[in-house]
């Protein structure tokens, strides 16, 4: 198998969101947000999908269920994202391709940036190509490290982060591509010896490098790419960056953009529908 495949992480809850729907199908410009990413990696020439589900799995499955090219994979504890990428390696046997990993909570995805991150990965052997973008402000977010040539030399989580190394605004977006080897083999190092008892897919740029196998940043993301979803007033955020990209696509047709246009998706079910609505906070 030598075409890329992909992994979406889809298993979380998404606490901070104000609903009780996994954190991939809350809706954003009325759609789950999982589908803009689901479009953009189709987009981007993967056929093959693994999404890896925990939370709500069967409700994930259902309303992806028109979806080609899915194969759901369970992770019945959230114990990381290295561990979500654990339960990949039964359908890894036999991959030759390019794994390119990412999150189905960041619509605004683009498949030009993954495009360009598999291609520049092709280029060169690497174990490991790192997708990174440019946030002005990155709090909260892995600071990209580099050596005095320019050269990826590492990831800082910001609680570990020096004041220096604070203000670096290039950060770690959670866009990977791998070797599949190499992406094996650094899995069966990740430890969950950290404050969290997680397995962290950040750590295997790390296990790599130490190997001597070559690990590389790439800044290709876009600054819209950069914005997260973890509140409702970041969704609000994101929804109108999205409205305001359709209607400019909208007056600038054949201008090469990926961004996913805002459109209906198949209705969740009637158990779920009445808990789409984030916006109200709920009674206590």
């Amino acid at each position: 198998m030598n075409e890329p495949l992909a992994i979406i992480l889809a298993a979380g809850k998404g606490k901070r969101m104000g609903s009780d729907l996994p954190k991939v199908l809350v809706p954003v410009c009325g759609r789950p947000m999982i589908r803009y990413v689901i479009d953009a990696v189709h987009a981007a020439g993967i056929k093959r999908i693994l999404i890896v589900v925990g939370y709500m799995a069967a409700l994930v499955k259902k309303e992806l269920r028109d979806e080609k090219g899915l194969e759901f994979v369970v992770q019945a504890e959230q114990l990381g994202t290295g561990h979500a990428v654990m339960m990949c390696e039964e359908r890894l046997a036999g991959q030759e391709g390019p794994v390119l990993i990412l999150a189905g909570d960041s619509p605004m995805v683009q498949a030009s940036s993954l495009k360009a991150l598999l291609k520049e990965f092709s280029a060169k052997r690497r174990a490991c190509l790192i997708g990174t973008g440019k946030k002005d402000n990155p709090t909260g977010l892995g600071r990209i490290l580099r050596d005095k040539n320019g050269d990826f030399a590492g990831i800082v989580e910001e609680k570990d982060a020096t004041p220096d190394e604070r203000k670096i605004t290039e950060v770690n977006l959670s866009t990977y591509v791998f070797r599949p080897e190499a992406l094996l083999s650094s899995l069966k190092h990740l430890t969950a010896k950290n404050t969290q008892g997680e397995y962290y897919l950040t750590d295997c740029p790390g296990v790599l490098r130490a190997e001597g196998q070559r690990v590389d940043a790439l800044c290709v993301l876009q600054p819209s790419e950069a914005l997260s979803i973890n509140n409702p007033q970041e969704l609000a955020t994101v929804e109108a960056v999205m409205q305001k990209t359709a209607a400019s696509k909208a007056t600038k047709p054949g201008d090469g953009s990926t961004t996913a246009k805002p459109k209906s998706s198949p209705k969740l079910s009637p158990a779920s529908k009445s808990k789409t609505n984030i916006r109200k906070p709920k009674s206590k």
